[in-house]
């Protein structure tokens, strides 16, 4: 099978940070987000959100947000076809402008304020930063009821289980093999392109691709992250459908080892 396609961006601005955020029904988060983001990332920056044609209406609340001129360097890209969550992502990384590059989730269990963090250890020379969750440090939402309406402890347990495994069968040098939590130098990201999965899986083979490359540094920084502020969980809140979610995951695990092999 050939490899996804990806067309990189013609060119970029130096000293300029694209922030990608990937939206699915998050018009009770994405403003308010952005303006975060804005307020906390002081860097010369852009934030593209690329959402994938919400009926909530998320990207016509951002789209009246651009109108209004409040958070300069807003961008919204609408799609209405071929949607996901990682491919959402590559076209936020094929249209950015920045020699930085860097995504997160949309529902504040990233906080934007560590953000600025993150980009700054890519300025300081890092090619990769990643937030962390479970190294030293970090906390991954605290005081959940193991099947919420919105989020669930058993989710959390369920990565948890997944970052171990991965952590200890592939390398243990990275804590946070699920974190979607980045920021990178935008040449060694293309160096490591297409992405590749569907959901969260897709940053397991990238950070792993990138440990096994030589000459590419890459920093964790712990983070806490609190449960979101407001819709529901993308990861399923029931037992079937958390289950559905990690089947990819351990699919993808023999996968990598056979890598780790060659």
């Amino acid at each position: 099978m050939s490899a996804p396609h990806f067309v990189k961006s013609p060119q970029y601005k130096t000293g300029f940070v694209s922030i990608i955020l990937p939206t699915y029904n998050e018009a009770g988060n994405i403003i308010a987000l952005a303006e975060e983001l804005d307020s906390h990332v002081k860097f010369p920056k852009e934030i593209i959100v690329v959402d994938d044609d919400s009926p909530d209406g998320t990207s016509r609340l951002v789209q009246e947000c651009i109108a209004g001129g409040a958070i300069p360097g807003l961008r919204l890209e609408t799609r209405t076809a071929d949607r996901g969550l990682r491919k959402s992502i590559e076209r936020g990384i094929e249209i950015a402008q920045g020699d930085i590059i860097c995504w997160m989730d949309c529902d504040f269990s990233h906080p934007p304020e560590d953000m600025a963090l993150l980009v700054q250890e890519v300025l300081n020379g890092a090619d990769i930063v990643i937030a962390s969750r479970y190294m030293k440090g970090g906390v991954y939402k605290k005081g959940l009821g193991w099947f919420d309406a919105d989020e669930s402890a058993f989710a959390v347990l369920l990565s948890r289980i997944i970052n171990w495994i991965i952590h200890v069968v592939l390398d243990p040098r990275i804590h946070d093999y699920t974190s979607g939590f980045v920021a990178f130098r935008r040449s060694v990201l293309e160096s490591l392109l297409p992405l590749r999965g569907d959901y969260g899986e897709y940053f397991v083979e990238l950070i792993y691709c990138a440990v096994k490359t030589r000459n590419i540094s890459i920093i964790e920084l712990p983070f806490t992250s609190p449960p979101r502020r407001s819709g529901q969980s993308k990861t399923g809140t029931t037992f079937r459908a958390l289950f559905w979610r990690g089947l990819p995951y351990a699919r993808l695990i023999p996968k990598l080892r056979a890598m780790k092999n060659n």
